[in-house]
Order: structure tokens, then C-alpha cells, then sequence
């Protein structure tokens, strides 16, 4: 059988976030009644990296794709204070990404080198991956990059599984047996499950997991 095929999640596995941090830069540009109703953020900031729960939906379309960069800074611009830049609103948000360790991205290149197939599957949002991709060339690293913003669909949604799993394990009557376990990386368990149950997927929780399961 060929080697596993590696799904790998972005923020919180390759990327450090800071969401204390935008937290902290939102509170103070909107306050927290504002805050959770523009953004959704729960008392863990959990709320920009899983699907909103706001009523407004806004992170989630953003997430989506379904609006764009500008739309949703000028969005979010509305429920701050009088005065507050679109410079500020975007920094804030920006200041959710902390870094991506080198080592990361070394261990990403050694399994590509060594002949492993590595897929990108993000919720993220225009605004975050392009930086990041400017300036960590994610597109090495990857085969292909499965991004929720561009698909539409976000994790743990099943569809966005499925999508990924055609893409990247297409199969047919006769090669069934002989497809390669794919083994996906994500710090949700909602995301792990979801991808368990849908696609068949095993699962990680972190790059060292990983690298304990690969061996």
C-alpha cells in the first residue's frame, strides 16, 4: 500500500494563533457587548476559529467566502467606536496570528521530499491566509491547498470531507483495497470527528502526533 496521505489544519497546527490578543485589540476598539454580537467571540475567544455563533453570521460568511475582506472590515468597523480606522479594524484582526515555527515547515518538506502526498484543509479567510501564505509559501509545502473561504464550506461541515476526499482518493470498484490511509491533522476534535465519521479518515491532534504515528 502507498504511504498515508497527510491532511493538515493551518491555525493551531502550523500557525500559532493569539486570540487573547485580538480579543484584547477588538474590546478595546468596540467593547464587549459589541464584541460578541459582531464577532461571536465566547469568554474562550473560541468563536474566530470554530463557526460563529453570532446571530449576524458575520464570521462565519466571511469564513465562507461569502463576503469579502472589505465588506467584513467594514462590517466589523461599524460596531466600534467613533473614529476607529479601517487600519485599526484590520490590525486587530491581523493580530490573531502569532508565528509559524520553522520547524514546522521543515517537517513539512521532509515528508514531501520522502515521497508523502500533503493537502492543506483550512477554515480561514482571505485576509489571514494570504498573509501568511506571502510569507511562509505555504504553496510549497502543499500538493493542494482546500480552503473554505474559496470551497464555500467550512469544517466540520460534511460536504467539505467530501469534497476533499473525492479530490484527493478518487475511487473505483476495483482500486478500493488498494487506496492509502489518509491521516488528517486538526486541533478541533469536532473537525477530527467530523472527518472520521464522513471520509473514513484517521486522525491527529498536532504535528507531533503525527510524527509519533508515522514513525
Amino acid at each position: 500500500m502507498d504511504k498515508p496521505i497527510i491532511v493538515c489544519d493551518l491555525g493551531g497546527v502550523l500557525i500559532n494563533l493569539n486570540v487573547e490578543r485580538c480579543t484584547s485589540r477588538f474590546r478595546e476598539l468596540m467593547g464587549e457587548e459589541n464584541l460578541r454580537n459582531a464577532l461571536g467571540l465566547d469568554d474562550d475567544g473560541e468563536g474566530v476559529k470554530a463557526v460563529s455563533v453570532a446571530n449576524r453570521q458575520l464570521m462565519a460568511d466571511f469564513e465562507r467566502g461569502l463576503i469579502s475582506a472589505e465588506d467584513f472590515v467594514s462590517e466589523v468597523q461599524r460596531f466600534c467606536k467613533a473614529g476607529t480606522t479601517r487600519e485599526e479594524v484590520t490590525g486587530a484582526w491581523m493580530a490573531m496570528l502569532a508565528d509559524l515555527p520553522e520547524d514546522r515547515l521543515d517537517y513539512l518538506h521532509r515528508l514531501r521530499h520522502e515521497g508523502y502526498r500533503l493537502y492543506l484543509l483550512s477554515n480561514g479567510n482571505d485576509l489571514h491566509f494570504h498573509y501568511i501564505n506571502d510569507r511562509y509559501h505555504l504553496d510549497r509545502c502543499f500538493e493542494r491547498m482546500f480552503l473554505s473561504q474559496e470551497m464555500h464550506i467550512a469544517k466540520p461541515e460534511k460536504e467539505i470531507y467530501e469534497q476533499v476526499e473525492a479530490a484527493i482518493r478518487p475511487r473505483t470498484a476495483v482500486e478500493d483495497e488498494r487506496q492509502p490511509v489518509v491521516i488528517f491533522v486538526d486541533d478541533l476534535p469536532q473537525n477530527r470527528l467530523a472527518a472520521e465519521q464522513t471520509a473514513g479518515w484517521k486522525t491527529c491532534a498536532s504535528l507531533n502526533e503525527l510524527k509519533q504515528v508515522l514513525g
